[in-house]
């Protein structure tokens, strides 16, 4: 029996991990990797203390530090959680191997995954044209017209990306304005060969055996564009189903959370970051809340 069970490895994960070693909690760590959706990242600049460090390092330098604390008090599994279930005993984790933990508490950190194109053409041209990640793929376009299709941060910051290699980048959004920060937009804009097209939505992606053409709409009319490359930056789906059956979702499957404690709706369950319906998501955000309910954690376990 544990007394804590903390589900992800991205920052909120190991936040609490470190924590959970220093306030000498028996706990083990569940999680795939290290650095959740940040890894994927060509260059991280919002981490507090940090300048500038690429997405694999950052999950490496997580994973290290966790490890140097770890000590007797942190036990660290690589594998992926499917199962969530409450019993008399306790919480029972379970993990694709299939094996089986208990645990007095939970704190489930697994933040979220990329938002998968939904139009024809999409999932036949997937890694054939069709890319979630710049930072992976970006190269493959050297001197190619590529589009991004999402207006907010990921989007932007992908088009500067992009704009390294591809001759001309055309950056898809479906209204009049953009969700990414004001100077983040100002300095992609600036560049000569980043082209915007506002109002528009991706219909239909054709191409023979790769991407060639995106069919978009806007004002009333089909449009296209012909690109050989398209990477998509529509947003993020909470990583929440294995506890669907435990936990109240919202419409987009997020957990609820009240934002003092990060405690859910089920006593001796806690979440942080990216799968929680906090207000605002971010790497420092993540981290400090994970803190916050590691410390409501502990004083459940032993003040309360």
């Amino acid at each position: 029996m544990h007394d804590l069970t903390i589900i992800g490895g991205g920052p909120a994960g190991v936040a609490a991990g470190v924590y959970a070693a220093r306030k000498r909690l028996k706990t083990i760590l569940i999680t795939e990797s290290f650095g959740g959706q940040s890894t994927e990242s060509a260059g991280i600049e919002n981490w507090i203390g940090t300048v500038n460090i690429l997405g694999p390092d950052f999950g490496k330098m997580l994973e290290d530090h966790l490890r140097s604390v770890a000590g007797e008090f942190v036990e660290i599994k690589l594998n992926k959680v499917n199962k969530l279930n409450k019993s008399d005993k306790g919480f029972e984790i379970g993990t694709e191997d299939g094996q089986s933990y208990l645990s007095k508490t939970v704190l489930i950190t697994t933040g979220s995954t990329r938002r998968r194109l939904d139009i024809p053409g999409a999932k036949e041209f997937e890694n054939k044209g069709i890319s979630y990640c710049a930072s992976c793929d970006g190269p493959i376009f050297a001197g190619s017209h590529v589009a991004v299709i999402g207006g907010g941060n990921a989007g932007f910051e992908t088009a500067a990306q992009l704009l390294n290699y591809a001759a001309s980048v055309t950056l898809i959004n479906r209204s009049d304005t953009f969700k990414a920060d004001e100077m983040t937009v100002e300095k992609v804009l600036s560049h000569p060969n980043m082209r915007v097209i506002k109002n528009a939505v991706p219909k239909e992606i054709k191409g023979d055996k790769f991407v060639s053409t995106m069919i978009y709409h806007s004002g009333n009319t089909d449009h296209e564009l012909k690109v050989t490359g398209i990477f998509v930056e529509i947003g993020l789906v909470p990583t929440t189903s294995f506890a669907k059956e435990l936990l109240p979702l919202n419409k987009i499957g997020q957990i609820e959370i009240d934002p003092k404690t990060q405690r859910t709706a089920v006593a001796g369950v806690w979440a942080a970051g990216d799968s929680t319906d906090g207000l605002y998501h971010q790497n420092n955000i993540a981290a400090g809340d994970a803190v916050k309910a590691l410390e409501d954690i502990y004083l459940h376990l032993h003040a309360k």
